[in-house]
């Protein structure tokens, strides 16, 4: 019975028959990367336009990272925080140099970064602001998504996330998101730590706020002594266009959480960063990880963050990101399945409207047969995430994909 399957459909048996269901993938199993393409086990090569969730925005296996990475593997990899370790240092001082702060708090995980800003909020509220002990607030966007754990989905209006795992997180609020009124309602509360918010919701399916939203969040925050929490997990490092998705509009987080591609997508990495006022409120065994600020995770993350500098990453991106914009409108002006585009840099997204039965999911899967890899979200979102590294040609490329798939719908 094995022999008469593909390679494929014995792999994706493995997983459906001895895995945890927790995943709906599009059905191909891929085994190699380079670059924009992925190949899968049968040698089939498409573009990546999810990028692991913008995991990989240097491209997959960039050579540079994984020098630094089979290098670093070989001297040292993990001593705990028990130690001190030769790259540690190093790697703060590049970092919190990098995006101008005091100091950072490295973890591993995205979301091990949020309960990381989260906790450091609650700590700072009652060490600093005055806010008396268990009774502080944090104040959160409706449709945001920042992981899974229980804190995660406590804040989450997504029944998927959080129905059926209660009870939840207490101290929490959600707020409209783009609603700066309603923001100023719920923080001007005394007891508010922070407002914890993305630049861009991406998992809501790339919504991009109004003109103005983070300057007027960060004024709110000011005014109010309340931390501006940014969530640039999957925004971050280039891939709206600018290194951080808050230079849009010039403003900076009290506290700036990172993940994703600050490895380039090789292990789990992240950090926190913040002001000395608020970091040193976290004291020793309050707070840490096995692995987190592991000498194999600072080399990798250096040369990450140099790589995308020194191959200017945000101009590609702002510059594929406008012409990828201009081929979506101008497809969604033939055809009534596209209802929306939007997006900044490579963080892009169209709402697909279900036609004779077809959704989103097989809009994907039809992609996927014409060799690119798009996922959906929320049922009618497409998320069109490619690495940074993507150029002209292949960007018309893969339009031409995308427009030659919608247009037989």
């Amino acid at each position: 019975m094995v022999e008469s399957m593909t390679k494929s459909a014995y792999l994706i048996e493995l997983e459906e028959n001895f895995g945890a269901h927790n995943y709906h993938p599009i059905p191909v199993v891929l085994e190699r990367g380079e670059g924009v393409y992925v190949w899968d086990v049968e040698g089939k090569r498409y573009y990546d336009f999810l990028s692991a969730y913008s995991a990989v925005n240097q491209g997959h296996c960039h050579p540079r990272i994984i020098n630094a990475l089979t290098a670093q593997a070989q001297r040292l990899t993990l001593t705990s925080r028990a130690f001190y370790n030769a790259l540690l240092g190093e790697y703060e001082k590049f970092i919190t140099e990098y995006f101008g702060y005091d100091r950072v708090l490295p973890m591993n995980t995205g979301v091990e970064g949020g309960e990381t800003a989260l906790k450091l909020a609650r700590r700072w509220a009652y060490d600093v602001k005055g806010v008396p002990e268990n009774k502080a607030k944090i104040v959160f966007a409706e449709g945001n998504f920042w992981g899974r754990t229980l804190a995660a989905i406590s804040s989450s209006n997504d029944p998927s996330s959080y129905k059926g795992f209660g009870p939840y997180m207490p101290g929490y609020e959600l707020v409209p998101y783009n609603d700066l009124t309603a923001l100023e309602k719920a923080i001007s509360d005394p007891n508010t730590a922070a407002f914890m918010v993305e630049p861009i919701q991406g998992e809501a399916g790339v919504n991009v706020p109004a003109e103005g939203y983070l300057k007027g969040v960060r004024d709110l925050c000011t005014k109010y002594n309340v931390l501006f929490i940014a969530d640039e997990v999957q925004t971050g490092l280039c891939r709206t266009g600018k290194l951080l998705a808050c230079d849009h509009e010039e403003v900076k987080p009290d506290v700036l959480i990172l993940g994703k591609a600050l490895s380039g997508g090789v292990l789990p990495v992240s950090a926190v960063l913040a002001s000395h006022e608020v970091m040193l409120t976290i004291h020793p065994g309050e707070h840490g990880s096995t692995y987190g600020g592991n000498p194999l995770a600072c080399a990798v993350a250096m040369e990450a963050l140099k790589v995308l500098k020194e191959e200017d990453m945000a101009g590609n991106a702002e510059r594929m990101g406008i012409l990828l914009r201009e081929g979506l409108n101008q497809l969604a002006k033939e055809t009534d399945c596209i209802t929306l585009v939007r997006g900044k840099g490579l963080l892009n997204a169209i709402i697909i409207k279900e036609k004779n039965g077809k959704t989103a999911w097989d809009v994907c899967l039809t992609l996927a047969e014409h060799g690119l890899l798009a996922k959906p979200t929320h049922g009618d979102i497409i998320r069109f995430a490619p690495p940074l590294c993507i150029n002209e040609e292949q960007l018309k490329a893969c339009i031409q994909i995308i427009r030659d798939v919608i247009l037989k719908f």
